[in-house]
């Protein structure tokens, strides 16, 4: 398995109703909520004042990764990076 870090800043054009974005919204709670009980999403944090959060993923490759990624219903509005992680050679637990 391999683990990555993601940053997701979401930028929704103003062209978007209310009720479009409610429904982008729900699809993407659906969503995250299947990748977190399959075990690919470890976790998901908001990053305070801003539309964006952090994710962890536990992929088998750099292609899972992409399609995880680019199935997220709000993909085409979001700018993602994501970094590549190893364990650090003096954790002292395994957090995932």
């Amino acid at each position: 398995a391999m683990l990555f870090l993601a940053r997701m800043d979401v930028s929704f054009p103003e062209s978007l109703t209310p009720e479009q974005v409610t429904d982008f919204q729900a699809r993407e709670k659906e969503y995250s909520g299947n990748l977190q009980k399959s075990g690919k999403m470890k976790g998901i944090w908001r990053v305070v004042g801003e539309y964006s959060n952090y994710s962890i993923y536990d992929v088998e490759s750099n292609d899972e990764l992409q399609e995880v990624l680019s199935s997220f219903p709000m993909y085409k509005y979001m700018n993602i990076k994501v970094t590549p992680l190893a364990q650090h050679p003096n954790a002292t637990r395994d957090f995932f």
